[in-house]
């Protein structure tokens, strides 16, 4: 198709936003309101923080889930698709307090009545915008019916569910070992650690043996090994394996701890390894999560000496007493030295855990925590998956959920934080009371924590829906139909939604999971904005500068990106997307852009010719019991309807990036530049096949494509006879088995083929594409239309005369070009010899070295994938030579 129909086009946000704002007057995203009796598609979106701001991976999980829900809108569900937000504890309560710290005030000074109204404040404020930003990547959810997790109707939901399962005894307060953050102040439980690699130092420590003067061995100390000097104020035993020929003889014996003078038994444990370190083990339970189980053995108390705060507590050492953990370790290896107790120091790799919430390192403390037991819900979670109840995406995944859950633990549900929802319980000396209402009577103290955010997120699908009344939405859309999420909160939310949903709605809150791939930056990192390689999903829409990361030299200027508008952005999302993590590629973008330009341009150029045609004619179209007869055009009704079928499928089957190219290789390549091509010279005025089937292949495009790309194609879609109402609330036709034509797509596909094969002789021959040759068609299976679009297309004049000539092999024979001004076959027999004896010493060399194992183990699979694509390539080369 010509690129002549280019026109200036308004800018993407401002199309883009009128389109939005003509769906959200229609309603078209609403869920209608006789919700029961139809067939319904719903999705629950991940609730992002109320803190948070579009990013790559919430742009990719959007994209994914618009076009699911689209598509099923236009198949006549009834689509729910809900949004909101959770109320993020951790991290709003940061937000509110770095702003209280910056006026000169903390939410002590406000108390916490007034901390609590003020980030009510806060959100109301902040916290609509990356609804917002979803809206401008043209998600098509239910804005009428955002929800947000502290909602009134909501935070009932999540005290009923946190009563019920403390009065089933699954719910439980206990003083246990915790992962305290001591950047939020607050217990977190394991899913929201993270281990990094560090490298910390070795500390070889002597402790002595108090009863060194009577040992006939002539032992004098035990030397422990440890990373953390600083807890040994909180020691409490020294353990070493009870088979430890070296050891075993004093297991009974009693050491003294440095500092502290506290006396220490020497206890044997088979957890104690034999080969690394000393061989010796300082035992502090109320510090270490290993230690914890070693004294809960041996019946050890647990000291705890370091504070909530992160500093030195406890009063067992006063010289060290109120300093950080890392102050005290340096003082205390100083002190250790100065003593003459350090036996040797060594750099030692290992994993430490972090808080992904505030970022730093996690401090195992002994707290007093509400708890909720899992093993009881664990199970019916199991078997949901096994039995295929739920089904996750891709089936490794599944595998991971299964494994996590048969080795659950408990759950540390509680929080010290203000901003959640409180735990309901309260205390009147030695009573407990736990009630969604407050109990009656004075003197109860309400319990100040509030419950982990994961605690009622877990509850968003059923209790966004109205449970737990039994609403008409909550029968109509519960359970949900797929939810779209990453990997990393398979464990935090999707395995605990199952569970809980369960227990609660009485049914699973999905049947489909699909985790979907993480976008990492251009150069593999992740995406990140500290380290230059996050890449903001706005500036990609409406122009922006480009990260660090793209700088071709560090340091230098990385330019802007162009505004490629929203359904670039969505379509190269897509078509990134995998199983697996994927590197970004901007490429895949500007090809979305492309398919917007090709499509749009597409359309006017054909809504300028079926101005002409008769409307009514165009508009009624084609049916499987009325198709056109020439061969183009049942041509490309078979295409369009198995690409309209293909692509929903792989919609269905979670292989977007499939069907985002499927779909750009369709429109640029067939209707583009072929169809559009090939009806060149005939009239939609006088021509109702054309008129009939080019309005059909558009209206049918645009439907397909519109949940991928929805902007342009609703934009497109008034201008084709035959349309009403809006594109997005359009209905899909029923397949129809009539409409597809493999004789008709087989013998196009051969025309293609020869004139394809025609122009590439031409280019590789140097002949100008502009001369029509004379030329004899020496092949089988070519009726006299497909000669008469060979020859148009190829630009050759049939003819049976004799002569020398240039043969070029097509499908079925070849089609000898005959001598003449721009040909010479001599000349071109010795340069086909050429480059025959090329592409034959390519091929070698390339089957050579994909024939050296050692070639084809070492090198990254990219590369012997491209070694391999080369040779099919050179392979089909040599073959029209």
């Amino acid at each position: 198709m010509s690129d002549t129909t280019d026109s200036p086009r308004p800018e993407p946000a401002q199309v883009e936003a009128e389109v939005f704002a003509r769906w959200e007057e229609a309603g078209v995203f609403r869920a209608r309101e006789d919700v029961e009796g139809a067939e319904s598609f719903s999705v629950a979106i991940p609730p992002p923080n109320v803190t948070g701001a579009l990013h790559m991976g919430h742009a990719l999980n959007g994209s994914i889930q618009d076009a699911l829900v689209r598509l099923n809108r236009m198949r006549g569900k009834n689509v729910r698709w809900t949004v909101g937000t959770d109320h993020a504890g951790i991290a709003t309560q940061t937000k509110v307090e770095q702003a209280l710290v910056a006026e000169g005030t903390s939410r002590e000074e406000l108390g916490r009545e007034a901390f609590v109204a003020r980030t009510q404040e806060w959100r109301q404020q902040y916290g609509g915008t990356i609804i917002g930003q979803f809206r401008r990547l043209g998600c098509s959810a239910d804005y009428e019916h955002e929800r947000f997790t502290m909602d009134e109707g909501y935070a009932q939901a999540v005290l009923k569910v946190f009563v019920d399962l403390y009065e089933q005894g699954l719910i439980y307060r206990d003083t246990y070992l915790v992962n305290w953050d001591p950047g939020s102040r607050s217990a977190i439980s394991d899913l929201e650690v993270e281990d990094r690699e560090e490298t910390d130092t070795l500390f070889q420590i002597a402790y002595p043996l108090k009863d060194a003067d009577a040992s006939a061995d002539g032992v004098t100390e035990l030397v422990v090994a440890t990373v953390r000097p600083e807890t040994m104020l909180g020691d409490v035993a020294v353990a070493v394996h009870p088979e430890d020929e070296r050891f075993k003889h004093l297991i009974g014996r009693t050491v003294l701890l440095p500092f502290v003078g506290r006396e220490l038994p020497v206890i044997g444990d088979d957890y104690v390894k034999t080969d690394f370190g000393t061989g010796c083990l300082k035992i502090t339970p109320a510090h270490d999560p290993n230690d914890f189980e070693i004294g809960h053995r041996h019946g050890l108390e647990q000291l705890n000496v370091i504070g909530e705060d992160g500093r030195i507590t406890g009063g067992y050492a006063p010289q060290f007493e109120g300093m950080t953990t890392a102050e005290a370790r340096e003082a205390i290896v100083a002190a250790l030295r100065e003593q003459g107790a350090l036996r040797a120091e060594e750099p030692y790799t290992h994993t430490v855990p972090f808080s992904q919430r505030s970022g730093q390192r996690i401090e195992p403390l002994i707290s007093l925590q509400w708890f909720m037991r899992m093993d009881e819900l664990a199970q019916p979670a199991i078997d949901a998956v096994k039995d295929g109840r739920v089904r996750i995406h891709p089936e490794s995944q599944q595998r991971r959920y299964i494994a996590w859950l048969e080795e659950i633990r408990p759950w540390v549900l509680s929080r010290q934080l203000w901003w959640g929802h409180q735990i309901p319980v309260w205390y009147r000396g030695d009573e407990t009371y736990c009630g969604v209402e407050p109990p009656e009577g004075e003197g109860w103290e309400r319990d100040p924590d509030v419950l982990d955010t994961w605690f009622s997120s877990g509850l968003w699908p059923f209790a966004t829906l109205g449970w737990p009344e039994g609403t008409p939405e909550l029968r109509a859309f519960y359970p949900t139909s797929v939810l779209s999420t990453a990997r990393d909160i398979l464990f935090l939310w999707v395995a605990r939604m199952v569970m809980l949903g369960l227990r609660f709605a009485d049914d699973v809150p999905f049947r489909d999971v699909y985790c979907h791939s993480v976008i990492q930056a251009p150069d593999g990192r992740r995406m990140s904005k500290s380290l230059g390689t996050g890449i903001d999903p706005l500036a990609l829409m409406d122009g922006g500068p480009r990260p660090a990361v793209f700088a071709k030299k560090k340091g230098a200027d990385a330019g802007e990106f162009p505004a490629y508008g929203a359904d670039a952005v969505r379509f190269g999302l897509l078509a990134m997307s995998s199983t697996q993590d994927v590197r970004f590629s901007e490429e895949k973008i500007a090809q979305g852009k492309q398919l917007v330009t090709k499509l749009g341009n597409a359309v006017r150029f054909a809504a300028g010719r079926l101005g002409d045609a008769d409307q009514a004619v165009a508009a009624a179209g084609v049916s499987g019991a009325d198709l056109p007869t020439r061969l183009e055009d049942r041509w490309i009704v078979s295409r369009t309807e198995r690409i309209a079928r293909e692509t929903a499928a792989r919609i269905d089957e979670y292989d977007f990036a499939k069907a985002a190219l499927g779909l750009y290789d369709f429109v640029y390549g067939e209707l583009c530049d072929w169809y559009l091509e090939l009806v060149k010279g005939r009239e939609a005025a006088t021509d109702a096949d054309l008129s009939r089937t080019l309005a059909w292949a558009l209206r049918r495009t645009l439907q397909i494509a519109h949940p991928v790309i929805p902007f342009a194609t609703e934009e497109a879609w008034a201008s084709i006879p035959g349309t009403s109402g809006l594109l997005a609330a359009s209905l899909l036709p029923a397949p129809d088995d009539g409409l597809l034509d493999p004789e008709a797509e087989e013998r196009l596909a051969r025309v293609i083929d020869a004139i394809t094969t025609v122009r590439s002789w031409r280019n590789g021959a140097n002949v100008p594409p502009g001369p029509i040759l004379p030329a004899r068609l020496e092949a089988d299976g070519y009726d006299d239309e497909a000669t008469t679009l060979i020859a148009r297309l190829a630009r050759l004049q049939p003819t049976d005369e004799a002569g020398d000539a240039v043969p070029v092999a097509i499908p079925g024979g070849q089609v000898a070009i005959l001598a003449g001004e721009h040909v010479d076959p001599a000349a071109e027999r010795a340069r086909v010899e050429k480059r025959r004896a090329e592409v034959e010493g390519q091929i070698a060399s390339t089957e050579k070295r994909l024939g050296n194992e050692q070639f084809v183990s070492r090198a990254p699979a990219e590369v012997v994938a491209a070694e391999r694509a080369k040779v099919e390539a050179l392979r089909e080369e040599l073959r029209t030579l």
